[in-house]
């Protein structure tokens, strides 16, 4: 008897459930003690000669490092983690006791990086874990943990870059409308620690990361700007990026003394063959379990893609084409592939990795009449930043979303979309989305109109980057996904729910 809102938000919860760290952790890692003792790393072995550290920076690290030192035990020497300023006492009063390290626990907590921007404490933290890696020997090995968020945790900017200096410049990028791959490749170029730079220093000591992954594709040198692995950029790659958003003129004198000192080509994986880097989960890990459950719910569940990326206006258009596409498969039978050419130029000019559109037309062909669908993608929509307002692009993702349904119901009102009854969800896996304490939110396509009976004009609020306000405001917020921390991150959710009305 549950609604589509109440399933997806189970759908919601049950991808995130299955990346919690301490699961994740326990498939990945194991300690073996007898006779000389050794860490087991997903079916690879390492003998533990001299001392076992750990370093960690990321939002979900703290969870990791909890189930990390129940696994090593006495065997961990010494750790260091840098996470969210203000988590510990959130997940306390969250009751997520698991997440916490125990009493007397030998790893050292550092917060910082308040609404996810590096600062003086994040700097504190990054120097102290410089310091224990640059302290290490050949015997010795490093268990580094690594979330999404970690890029913000470790800010160690090359002198004479100040940290507020590297601050302003990601600022301003992310505001133009960077993608995460630009902002941390330009992070990368401007860091100690980033870009392979804390495995050099860990050098000659055996580095063993464990990553989840909040990046599309999941490649090694972008998340949490690649601390331990080869970096696939270069300076001249820093440059192109930085004149893409026309911020060259501008520079401070001390980055582009960096850019000009630095090496004109990366450095080879050679370099990094003491270091086993290891995902250990991923958005598409999440979205697995959310299909399986929404079979179990007795949906016929389709994932598109956990790469889904590009501007959220060209996106939220994609999900109104195919959500169109769906109500008319689901009335009339299998999608007559007139209306097919709209979805298919969308899918083009996103170039969404790992999506065929082909596939998933062929799938709605064989919808059954009259049956329940769920489409379920992730990944990370990107917004460029035009007005004041509050919200994250989950939240202006799901308000795009509604008001393209909208408009598409009025201006065919005998059309398909009115045949269905539609909710579409869009939130963030860490609890957060933009400095909000929504996750993200949900709606379908009769919001538009319940917000214009109370006042509220969804243009208006769009325009000004306003989403939160706007669904704060509406009907008492019902519409808002306030999950609170989850302690874990892999990139954002989104859910699709069609029923033949």
């Amino acid at each position: 008897s549950m609604s589509l809102a109440e399933h997806a938000q189970a759908l919601l919860g049950s991808a995130v459930a299955s990346v919690r760290p301490a699961a994740m952790l326990r498939r990945a890692l194991a300690l073996r003690a007898d006779g000389r003792p050794s860490l087991l790393v997903q079916g690879r072995t390492f003998p533990l000669r001299g001392s076992l550290y750990l370093v960690g920076f990321g939002k979900a690290v703290l969870g990791m490092a909890a189930a990390a030192e129940d696994i090593l035990g006495e065997q961990l020497t010494r750790g260091i983690v840098s996470v969210p300023i203000g988590i510990q006492e959130s997940l306390r009063r969250a009751g997520m006791r698991d997440m916490l390290l125990r009493p007397h626990s030998r790893i050292q907590v550092m917060e910082g990086a308040k609404d996810n921007l590096p600062d003086q404490e994040a700097l504190r933290a990054a120097d102290a874990i410089r310091e224990l890696a640059e302290g290490l020997g050949a015997n010795d090995l490093l268990l580094v943990l690594i979330s999404g968020g970690g890029s913000a945790l470790l800010p160690a900017p090359r002198p004479p870059v100040l940290l507020e200096e590297k601050e302003e410049l990601t600022r301003l990028l992310a505001s133009r409308g960077a993608t995460i791959q630009e902002l941390n490749t330009v992070r990368k170029a401007l860091s100690l620690l980033k870009g392979g730079g804390l495995a050099q220093l860990a050098y000659p000591a055996q580095v063993v990361s464990l990553i989840l992954s909040d990046v599309i594709g999941d490649p090694l040198d972008v998340i949490a700007s690649g601390p331990t692995t080869a970096s696939s950029h270069s300076a001249q790659d820093c440059l192109h990026i930085l004149d893409k958003y026309e911020l060259l003129p501008s520079l401070p004198k001390s980055v582009e003394t960096v850019l000009s000192s630095s090496p004109a080509k990366p450095t080879t994986p050679e370099d990094y063959s003491h270091v086993f880097n290891v995902i250990i989960g991923s958005n598409a890990l999440a979205l697995a379990e959310a299909k399986r459950r929404a079979e179990e719910l007795g949906y016929a569940a389709v994932v598109l893609s956990a790469a889904v990326c590009g501007d959220v206006g060209r996106v939220a258009a994609l999900y109104c084409q195919l959500i169109q596409l769906v109500c008319g498969a689901l009335a009339d039978g299998p999608a007559s592939t007139a209306g097919t050419e709209p979805l298919l130029q969308l899918a083009a000019e996103l170039q969404i990795p790992s999506w065929d559109p082909q596939e998933t037309l062929r799938a709605l062909q064989s919808t059954r009449r009259g049956s329940a669908l769920c489409v379920l993608a992730g990944g990370e929509t990107t917004v460029r930043l035009r007005g004041s307002g509050r919200g994250g692009r989950n939240q202006e993702l799901a308000l795009r979303v509604a008001l393209g349904l909208h408009r598409a119901q009025a201006a065919e009102p005998s059309g398909p979309l009115g045949t269905c009854d539609v909710v579409f969800l869009s939130g963030g896996t860490d609890g957060q989305d933009g400095p909000t304490e929504a996750a993200g939110a949900v709606c379908g396509p009769e919001l538009v109109d319940e917000a214009h009976s109370e006042g509220l004009d969804a243009q208006t609020f769009l325009s000004n980057n306003d989403s939160y306000s706007f669904f704060h405001r509406l009907q008492q917020g019902r519409h808002l996904l306030v999950t609170g921390l989850t302690g874990t991150n892999v990139m954002d959710i989104h859910v699709v729910l069609i029923r033949a009305k």
